[in-house]
């Protein structure tokens, strides 16, 4: 596919993305707020056994043992770890769009050059047109293709309907000057060769090209990723989760 298919590919997956990244977000908040419940409860509850325990007397006052209990500090942890993924999904989001953004930018000022390339060489065969008409007047050489450079048009053959007021010279033969007007611009293939045995990666399905970065669930279906396509512009630092598994890992730590 051209670079525009590509880019429509890309866009046309990125609804579904950002719906599935929204939606993890929301997981994550329920789950949150549920974690986040329960460790209010559980510590409130200790705070009033260590009352109770200093009012009766079986409980020694000591700052250094009065604590909340290693299971309310893990819940606590855990409730860190969800706010971090949380964050890390919205960058991650982010990122996804801006990239896009970006593409389209890009694809942009590449029409732009196309459009700019295709007007050079309509003007560079008019002006070619225009130079041998003149030549041909100067030389007294009779030219049978009709030039209207004002009109950027020409015959459809460029012979003369007649068929006689072009024939000249020995032996009857006919001297015709194939004067095109206008001249499409040069196709330009953007296309690289395709192994149809290739692997194909990525969300997109697309093989394997430009900087790629792999998802640390062992198992993922995927596994590699385009940067462009998950919204990434650098190697991750530490693990980093495709969004299809990203979810998995939400639930598993949620357990």
């Amino acid at each position: 596919m051209g670079f525009l298919e590509d880019f429509q590919a890309s866009v046309e997956a990125l609804p579904a993305m950002l719906q599935r990244n929204y939606s993890l977000m929301r997981e994550l908040d329920k789950s949150l707020q549920g974690v986040q419940t329960g460790n209010e409860q559980r510590c409130q509850q200790e705070i009033e056994d260590i009352k109770h325990g200093l009012e009766s007397g079986s409980i020694t006052y000591d700052p250094a043992k009065l604590k909340f209990s290693d299971e309310a500090i893990e819940e606590q942890k855990h409730c860190v770890r969800i706010a971090d993924e949380k964050v890390a999904l919205a960058s991650q989001t982010y990122d996804l769009v801006d990239a896009h953004i970006q593409q389209l930018d890009q694809f942009m000022r590449k029409l732009e050059e196309l459009r700019q390339e295709k007007e050079a060489a309509t003007t560079a065969a008019t002006a070619a047109a225009a130079a041998a008409a003149a030549a041909s007047v100067a030389t007294g050489t009779p030219v049978a293709a009709t030039v209207t450079a004002s009109a950027g048009t020409s015959t459809a053959d460029n012979t003369p309907k007649g068929g006689r007021s072009g024939e000249r010279g020995r032996g009857g033969r006919k001297k015709t000057a194939k004067v095109p007007t206008e001249q499409p611009a040069p196709a330009i293939d953007l296309e690289l060769p395709v192994d149809p045995n290739e692997p194909t990666y990525c969300l997109c399905n697309q093989v394997s090209y430009g900087e790629m970065v792999a998802c640390d669930n062992n198992d993922c279906k995927i596994e590699w990723y385009h940067f462009g396509c998950v919204g990434v512009k650098e190697h991750p630092k530490g693990k980093w989760y495709c969004p299809s598994c990203i979810g998995f890992q939400k639930k598993r730590k949620g357990k």
